[in-house]
């Protein structure tokens, strides 16, 4: 965090000034290390292992927050007896398919109720299933979980077998120290310390937050890294209370609204589910299917039509679905790694790439040229020819002959883009906390705003498109595409599209809250998460009071969805009753004179909703919820320990090596993620063997990417700058002082590191700040990878990610970018022909071929 978010870092460094212990987990010591009370170094891609075994000393010690627990998650909650964990089938749940590679959450579901999750993914093959069935979306959608009438069977006491407490206590029993030391390489008498550390820091008059690096989602098993963390937050009562919490450190560029408002191919803004090509799938199908029939995702329908008459205004009617038909449809798995797949199968003709740098910055960065090497044309927007932009003159490949400028029939585009600095708009990070920037000065030449860009080519489209009766042109030419434009530059006014984001009522007034959407047409808004940025007119993203000048909370500064509240869930602040759990703690809590939630904080709970509240026989939406249920996007209202529907890889995090892993797995059978994502086999896309079977010992260590304080990202924005490209020079790897001695490497000198994808040099650092860890019996060196360099700029070097595979999450189906094996030599890479025959030559060494490691 002090490395990569030197700004946030700072409150941690007042929390620590104020008594606060840091406790910072990472393969390398790094400047929060330094900074940090306690550092453990771990091996990369263990992390499951290292929380399990704290979650098993939670439980073990009885240490978790009981009345929190038994109120507020579904620890009491009874499973079927059919229900088997990876304890009784070595590493997998029931319900899998290994010639499908996935599970059917059947023997999942709570006993005396089903759960399936509001966006579960169905076949689109299976027409013939009820339009319920058949409407469902994308299964890492967003929404809560539906259930059908009936409660599910509950233990107060928590000691029935089949509860959810005693499940999650048989499936991390073996998750002990000795095995976290074993898997980890973490010490056990550190990993006690970090299990004191955070039972004696949690409880009613103390939280523990734990802050990750967007890193932490980089493997095949991330999401279940983030639920790992959930689940232990959730029995130590965490969550939904001041200064507790699982903070995704996303502060770049607005990465937190670029999901919020997204970029991602399977959500629509506010984390609606983007609707599957399915027969007979009409509006009132679809929320059917994927609204919740109790808590918050039983509006679904309200933020859905305000969205659609957002998109469409008055061509936006009751008599047909509200332009339901115009969504795109999802036909499967549209994300980036799938995109490059089918530009290889000639399938992607074109693409537009604003604000990336696959060339460099995304995995198997060989595969990404390749890729579009294969389109018919390429835009690229930024404001440095970046190496995405020049690939076809100057990239890797047509050094190494495998391809040549003149065959190649990709027509690029490069258009200049204008920086943050010069142009209006928001940016959303960690904290969901929306804060208005302002132009400082016009972009120069012919830069332009991605708005600017955006607009007027919807513009020049739609004028293309006049006239057009081909009822495929309606969607675009029925867009409400009128935002007034400033300036000599003709830009879009951004404040007019935050007032469309926000919403308006019939009268066209900017609404003041989600609460105020209607299902009939008569609100819109953009995105129904943001409703309220813009209240009463006034821009509340550009509030700047000072800290000062109001209480702790700091309401006045940005605004933060949903409705300015700074701790989500956070009636969980209080206990069942609406008193607060402790004083020092207190955050909301239930006024009995005045009948209302008040607090510190806007109370994320229906306002005038009594602790002793219960719903009446029917209910549905948010008053189908108790009193006593914080967790509101939840159906049930409830954290969950254990989770029955919804994800596609089990319904607990269990350990699995990465995909490519010199260690077999410890304490299962199954090596890998039986159900992570593997595209189609590719001759650049080599998988290698891990664990004990033969070849492993050709890639004997681990190497991890990360980022530097003096460079961003792919590095479009920070190698073209002398000041910092002086900073950091070139690109290195950091080795410890035993792994240069083992291999022969020399501090300042070169080093070739090579996987079965590719191989690159990098400057060698020979530094302690990568220590040597024993790792089931032998000493396990970890190779440190900086991921921002590529070949141009006053900077360059080889890209890190040159050297990764796509093996993907199959919920996120984001790469396995922080955990791979390698090998490094001394001295620098082949060029030419000779590079891709070294790699060849490893790929024989160690037998792999196109199923190496790609079972199940």
């Amino acid at each position: 965090m002090a490395e990569c978010h030197p700004v946030g870092f700072q409150w941690v460094m007042e929390a620590k000034a104020r008594g606060a212990k840091v406790v910072h987990v990472d393969p390398r010591f790094t400047r929060t290390s330094a900074l940090a009370d306690v550092h453990v170094p771990l091996r990369a891609g263990s992390d499951i292992a290292f929380l399990g075994g704290i979650i098993n000393h939670v439980l073990r010690t009885e240490s978790y927050f009981r009345e929190y627990v038994v109120a507020y998650t579904n620890g009491p909650v009874l499973l079927r007896d059919d229900f088997r964990d990876t304890e009784d089938l070595d590493g997998v749940f029931s319900g899998f398919d290994a010639d499908g590679r996935g599970y059917d959450p059947g023997t999942w579901q709570y006993r005396g109720t089903e759960v399936r999750a509001a966006s579960g993914q169905r076949d689109p093959r299976h027409e013939e299933r009820a339009v319920a069935e058949a409407a469902r979306g994308e299964s890492h959608g967003a929404g809560g979980p539906t259930t059908p009438a009936g409660e599910p069977e509950r233990d107060e006491t928590m000691t029935h077998p089949r509860c959810v407490l005693q499940v999650l206590k048989r499936h991390y029993a073996r998750y002990t120290p000795e095995m976290v030391e074993r898997i980890c390489g973490v010490p056990q008498d550190l990993f006690r310390t970090v299990c004191d550390l955070v039972t004696e820091n949690s409880g009613r008059d103390r939280t523990t937050a734990f802050a990750y690096a967007v890193g932490w989602t980089q493997h095949t098993v991330g999401v279940q890294y983030i639920r790992a963390a959930s689940v232990l937050q959730s029995l130590l009562g965490n969550i939904g209370r001041p200064g507790g919490g699982i903070l995704a450190l996303r502060g770049h560029a607005s990465i937190q609204g670029s999901t919020d408002i997204p970029t991602l191919f399977n959500l629509l803004p506010g984390y609606i589910p983007m609707p599957h090509a399915h027969h007979r799938q009409d509006l009132d199908s679809f929320v059917r299917a994927d609204a919740a029939r109790k808590g918050y995702w039983g509006n679904m329908r309200a933020y859905l039509v305000s969205l659609l008459k957002a998109y469409w205004g008055d061509a936006a009617t009751e008599e047909n679905d509200f332009c339901f038909d115009y969504l795109p449809r999802l036909t499967g798995s549209h994300s980036t790694y799938e995109t490059v797949m089918a530009q290889l199968e000639g399938t992607c003709k074109g693409y537009f790439l604003m604000g990336e740098n696959p060339a460099v910055g995304s995995a198997n960065a060989k595969l990404q040229r390749l890729g579009m090497a294969h389109l018919d044309w390429l835009v690229v927007r930024d404001f440095s020819l970046i190496e995405s932009a020049t690939w076809w003159q100057d990239g890797p490949e047509i050094e190494t002959g495998e391809l040549r400028t003149e065959d190649i029939g990709t027509e690029v585009f490069f258009l200049p883009a204008a920086a943050h600095t010069e142009k209006d708009g928001s940016f959303t990070n960690t904290q969901r906390l929306l804060q208005w920037h302002h132009r400082a000065v016009e972009p120069p030449g012919e830069a332009r705003s991605d708005l600017w860009f955006t607009f007027h080519l919807g513009r020049l489209i739609r004028r293309r498109l006049a006239g057009s009766t081909d009822p495929m042109d309606r969607p675009l030419l029925d867009l409400t595409w009128d935002y007034p434009t400033v300036g000599a530059l003709a830009e879009p006014d951004a404040e007019a599209v935050l007032a469309e984001i926000n919403g308006r009522d019939a009268e066209g007034a900017p609404l003041t809250g989600s609460e105020q959407l209607k299902d009939d047409g008569s609100t819109a808004c953009g995105c129904w998460i943001y409703c309220g940025v813009r209240a009463d007119g006034v821009n509340q993203a550009d509030r700047r009071t000072p800290g000062g000048q109001q209480d702790w909370v700091a309401a006045e500064w940005g605004w933060a969805w949903p409705a300015n509240r700074r701790v989500l869930y956070n009636r969980a602040s209080a206990d069942p009753d609406g008193r607060p759990w402790s004083a020092r703690k207190a955050l909301v809590w239930w006024d009995a004179e005045r009948g209302e939630w008040t607090g510190h904080d806007v109370p994320d709970f229906q306002k005038d909703k009594a602790p002793d509240h219960r719903p009446p026989p029917g209910a549905t939406g948010p008053q189908a919820l108790s009193g006593t249920d914080p967790f509101i996007m939840q159906e049930d209202g409830k954290a969950w320990l254990y989770v029955p529907s919804g994800l596609t890889d089990g319904p607990l995090p269990a350990h699995y090596e990465p995909q490519d892993s010199p260690f077999p797995n410890l304490l299962y059978g199954r090596q890998r993620n039986p159900v992570r994502h593997l595209p189609p086999p590719h001759p650049d896309n080599r998988y290698q063997p891990s664990g004990g079977e033969p070849g492993t010992e050709v890639f004997p260590y681990v190497a991890t990417t990360y980022r530097l304080t003096e460079h961003h990202t792919a590095g479009g924005m920070s190698r073209w700058q002398p000041y910092l490209a002086e900073l950091q020079p070139e690109f290195f790897c950091e080795v410890s002082p035993g792994l240069a001695a083992e291999r022969g490497l020399e501090h300042t000198g070169w080093a070739t590191i090579v996987s079965a994808r590719a191989v690159i040099e990098a400057r060698v650092l020979v530094t302690d700040r990568v220590p040597p860890l024993t790792v089931h019996g032998r000493t396990l060196h970890q190779v440190g990878l900086p991921y921002h360099w590529g070949p141009n700029g006053y900077s360059t070097g080889d890209a890190a990610n040159e050297l990764l595979h796509l093996s993907l999450d199959p919920n996120t189906h984001i790469q396995e970018a922080k955990a791979f094996a390698v090998d490094i030599r001394p001295g620098r890479r082949p060029r030419g022909p000779a590079a891709p025959e070294l790699v060849r030559a490893y790929r024989r060494r160690a037998g792999i071929d196109e199923h190496t490691g790609t079972e199940p």
